[in-house]
């Protein structure tokens, strides 16, 4: 007696008819069937096969669907505000240590400047009166 091995034919999208393609979309659609039914059905190998061709050939919009309509229990929502609440601690601690990085980097660079006003004798610093500050701003305003 010989053993007949049936070989498992690995098939692709192309390999099934447009018309093929459509009256399983319509029947999934219509409720005829499930995509698992469907399937198991036509023998169809692929997963994701079916919801492909819902998408390219069905009725419904997927592009604009309604957003889910299961609502979360207060424990989920108390579960996602508490992990908001950690994100915005972090992003708070960060911005702080920003914020006193800068105010060093302002003190160190204001040292450095009157250090070298100092050493070369130079006026960098712009020292202008209350009145050119004025003058200024009115210039500014105009345009």
């Amino acid at each position: 007696m010989e053993k007949i091995k049936a070989k498992h034919v690995r098939r692709s999208q192309k390999d099934y008819s447009m018309s093929f393609k459509m009256q399983v979309v319509q029947e999934v659609e219509c409720g005829a069937l499930s995509i698992r039914g469907a399937l198991r059905k036509y023998g169809i190998q692929g997963n994701a096969t079916v919801n492909t061709w819902l998408r390219k050939y069905g009725t419904f919009d997927w592009e604009n669907r309604p957003p889910s309509t299961m609502s979360k229990s207060q424990e989920q929502k108390l579960m996602e505000l508490e992990q908001k609440v950690k994100l915005l601690e972090k992003q708070k601690a960060f911005l702080e240590r920003q914020v006193e990085t800068a105010d060093k980097k302002a003190i160190i660079f204001d040292m450095m400047i009157s250090l070298a006003e100092k050493e070369y004798n130079i006026p960098i610093r712009k020292k202008c009166s209350p009145e050119q500050s004025i003058v200024t701003e009115k210039k500014l305003k105009r345009r």
